[in-house]
């Protein structure tokens, strides 16, 4: 059977694994101080590997966008081959090569089968893009030009305006306030020396976690670890984030926009990744917006009014107050009042907090599903990285079921009462009049 063809199957093929059987993380050191996390995962022959790097958007610095675009350069050329024998490469092992960047890190990833030497070509390709890039002139002018004409799209859609005016208004002068990818003027004032820089500062040994997850032994993982880590200089690990101050007042501010409906943004910086909030606030704002059909605002904004089609709530918990947001979209004359009912659901949840049965329902369906959350080895990587990057306890999947059953109505109410100060609810809207 050809690679690709094998490959397609064994990607399609999804293992279940019970969370109460599910495999501990190992965590250990390279002999050169490399943070390893490592799941062993038998059954496919398949292993997947991501390194994380503490080298998100909040590290853009003066070059808003910069992070991404440095992320989106890798692949461009790395060692001795170009783009195009890179991804001849790994096509011809059946690998798959993946990069991301969001607020707080910047990931590579590989997904490749464990034969010996389809492994030995994947990983040897890896690690000459996260150690070797080429950063060519012509390439780096060629995907610039591509994300100058993607931000250039992007400002005709609404959704985009409101999302830059959200972060903008909750941020203000931090690191989190401006997108993953800058704007029009920021990426058009990023030189080739301004990526280099970037990547010699932040894509260092010191400044990353490796996870690997999949059918390797611990040997096997400790010896690719090994190789990972060597070929990276060891740097220095990124300064931490600086604590995000909250806005001194509320404020609503509508941008006027040619469409037939409004977006509308509402929320504030609330949630890090390891906030002793963090439980009462994820399983409350799961009756509040989080469950789709069945959550307060949808029953208040959808079902009762016909407001908007649909509306929602969540927390997006970072290295530091990551923000609380609820949105929707509505008819352009609906929206005084959309928004007025936003309020008043919010308001009336952080008063009287959730009841017994509808905490009850929101545990059945967190608990319920948590399985299915990682139930094949990429959305377990997943997981692991969070893991990793946030340093979380290593048992963080085994007791997350507990630990969301434990959650009271008085904890709920508590922590919306404390931490969502309604009085300061950054509120934007984008549309016609």
């Amino acid at each position: 059977m050809h690679i690709k063809s094998l490959l397609f199957l064994l990607i399609s093929s999804v293992v279940s694994i019970q969370a109460s059987a599910v495999t501990p993380i190992r965590h250990w050191q390279t002999s050169q101080g490399g943070q390893v996390y490592f799941v062993a995962s038998p059954g496919l022959p398949m292993v997947d590997v991501r390194m994380v790097f503490d080298a998100g958007s909040a590290r853009d610095g003066k070059h808003d966008g910069i992070a991404s675009l440095t992320a989106s350069l890798l692949e461009t050329g790395a060692g001795q081959w170009n783009a195009d024998q890179l991804a001849q490469r790994f096509d011809a092992v059946g690998a798959q090569f993946q990069y991301t960047t969001d607020r707080d890190t910047s990931s590579v990833s590989l997904r490749t089968l464990t034969q010996a030497d389809l492994l030995a070509q994947a990983v040897a390709t890896f690690q000459s893009i996260i150690s070797q890039p080429q950063f060519a002139a012509q390439e780096f002018q060629r995907i610039k030009e591509q994300r100058l004409i993607s931000l250039k799209q992007q400002q005709e859609r609404p959704g985009y305006i409101a999302k830059k005016a959200f972060y903008q208004s909750l941020y203000a002068q931090h690191p989190y306030a401006h997108l993953a990818k800058g704007d029009l003027d920021s990426v058009a004032a990023i030189r080739l020396a301004d990526v280099q820089q970037f990547y010699q500062q932040y894509y260092v040994s010191n400044n990353t976690v490796l996870v690997i997850v999949g059918d390797l032994t611990e040997a096997q993982a400790w010896q690719m670890a090994e190789s990972l880590f060597k070929s990276l200089r060891s740097g220095k690990k990124a300064e931490q984030l600086a604590p995000v101050v909250l806005p001194l007042k509320g404020k609503q501010q509508h941008t006027a926009f040619s469409s037939t409906q409004t977006h509308v943004l509402a929320g504030l910086p609330v949630l890090s990744r390891k906030d002793i909030d963090y439980f009462a606030l994820y399983v409350g704002n799961h009756i509040l917006g989080g469950s789709g059909l069945v959550s307060k605002l949808f029953g208040e904004i959808r079902e009762k009014r016909g407001l908007a089609y649909s509306a929602y709530s969540y927390f997006s918990p970072l290295a530091v107050s990551g923000p609380f947001t609820m949105g929707l979209q509505t008819q352009n004359k609906q929206r005084t009042v959309a928004i007025e009912v936003l309020q008043q659901t919010l308001n009336d949840f952080i008063k009287a907090g959730p009841t017994q049965a509808e905490l009850t329902a929101a545990q059945k369906n967190i608990t319920g599903g948590f399985v299915l959350r990682f139930d094949n080895n990429r959305k377990l990587l997943n997981y692991v990285a969070m893991i990793a990057f946030y340093q979380l306890p290593l048992d963080y999947l085994q007791t997350f079921p507990q630990k969301v059953a434990r959650v009271t109505t008085e904890e709920i109410k508590s922590a919306f009462q404390r931490r969502i100060k309604a009085d300061l609810l950054q509120i934007i809207s984008v549309g016609g009049e």
